[in-house]
């Protein structure tokens, strides 16, 4: 299968079934020294561990990670860093009733049409559960850029209908929130929302807004794999991510020239800086210092219980119910895996651009003959 592996030096490939022995992620690039165990990568994977609430899957998965290669004596070695986490509590008879049916707003038609046979257990390849992987490898990205001083932030930004309010957001209580949300006032507001949701038998859609702090200026390529370029497709190739804005967004759209554009000033001691970020830290392709801004939009858990016309392997339609464990929202445990991949395109261009220049490659290379 094709499309398994991401990036250029630093380089994922991640594997595994929703309902198989496991899933995990091997990971190439990686520069030797860099001080790591599982606790680290743990940390990580309890973000969007199952089970944490009603507001996630009942699926009761504790996603230990093991390392298996890679690692000696707390340090990575520059070698391939293979992580694996075991499923424990796979429930394929949950979906006996629909192995002939393709659910409405799922890859099961598309991934027949593709590769001629149909996964029924969670999804197969195409289940959430893959995302382990990314997120494994994401906290091993992130610890390489907290060596720079670069941090990755997300949140929940919506849920539904309901917003948080940028003067309200506490990011310090990101953590304790059961929907990632900086906002106490607006996450109980979301929180009734969903329930309203959970007794129709629905699911709700949301946003997760993504910052990055203390990247340098000069990250991204001008052309193909500007830096806007290279996380919109990382972070599309979340399942269910309809849209990937970066600063302002859509709404550059509806803006003028002299309203959008991010003016200098010089501040008291007459050092420069953008008086605005509208372009979300990103110009030409190219980082510009300022803070990195994204938000990415997922649509609704496509599984819900309520009874559908789906489309057979017969040609027919049939009314059914999906049975099974599933989120009524995807947002809250997708959080982390939106910071996973950002962090990812980060500390691979990073790494990209460390050649960029002759006068980088001399300063290692003048290091080693002295």
């Amino acid at each position: 299968m094709a499309g398994s592996t991401y990036g250029t030096i630093f380089r994922i490939t991640t594997w595994g079934e929703s309902h198989g022995p496991g899933v995990g992620v091997v990971i190439d690039g990686c520069p030797a020294g860099l001080p790591l165990d599982e606790s680290m990568i743990q940390k990580d994977l309890d973000k969007r561990r199952p089970g944490q609430s009603k507001y996630t899957t009942a699926r009761r998965e504790g996603d230990q990670v093991e390392i298996l290669s890679g690692i000696f004596e707390g340090k990575t070695t520059g070698t391939p860093i293979s992580l694996l986490v075991r499923n424990q509590d796979q429930r394929s008879r949950d979906y006996g009733n629909i192995a002939e049916l393709y659910r409405p707003g799922h890859a099961d038609i598309t991934f027949d049409a593709k590769y001629g046979f149909r996964d029924y257990r969670g999804g197969g390849r195409s289940s959430g559960r893959e995302t382990i992987g990314r997120v494994a490898a994401g906290a091993v990205a992130r610890k390489l850029l907290e060596t720079f001083g670069i941090t990755v932030t997300a949140y929940t930004r919506s849920i539904g209908p309901v917003w948080i309010e940028d003067q309200k957001a506490d990011f310090s209580r990101i953590d304790e929130s059961p929907l990632r949300m900086p906002d106490a006032e607006a996450e109980q507001r979301a929180l009734a929302y969903l329930d309203t949701c959970m007794k129709s038998l629905d699911s709700s859609g949301g946003t997760v807004d993504c910052m990055v702090q203390g990247l340098p200026a000069g990250l991204g390529e001008p052309v193909f794999d500007k830096l806007d370029a290279r996380l919109a497709q990382a972070v599309m190739s979340i399942g269910a991510v309809k849209a990937v804005e970066i600063g302002d967004g859509t709404k550059v759209a509806a803006s003028k020239g002299s309203l959008n554009n991010d003016c200098y000033k010089t501040d008291s001691d007459g050092i420069p800086y953008k008086a605005s970020n509208h372009s979300g830290g990103i110009l030409g392709g190219i980082s510009d210092g300022s803070p990195l801004l994204l938000r990415a939009s997922f649509k609704p858990t496509a599984s819900i219980a309520q009874t559908q016309s789906m489309l057979g392997r017969d040609g027919k339609c049939h009314e059914e119910s999906i049975h099974g464990r599933h989120d009524p929202i995807i947002v809250p445990r997708a959080v982390v895996v939106v910071e996973a991949m950002t962090a990812l395109t980060i500390a691979d261009l990073l790494l990209v651009n460390a050649a960029s220049r002759v006068e980088n490659l001399k300063k290692i290379y003048a290091a080693d003959r002295t």
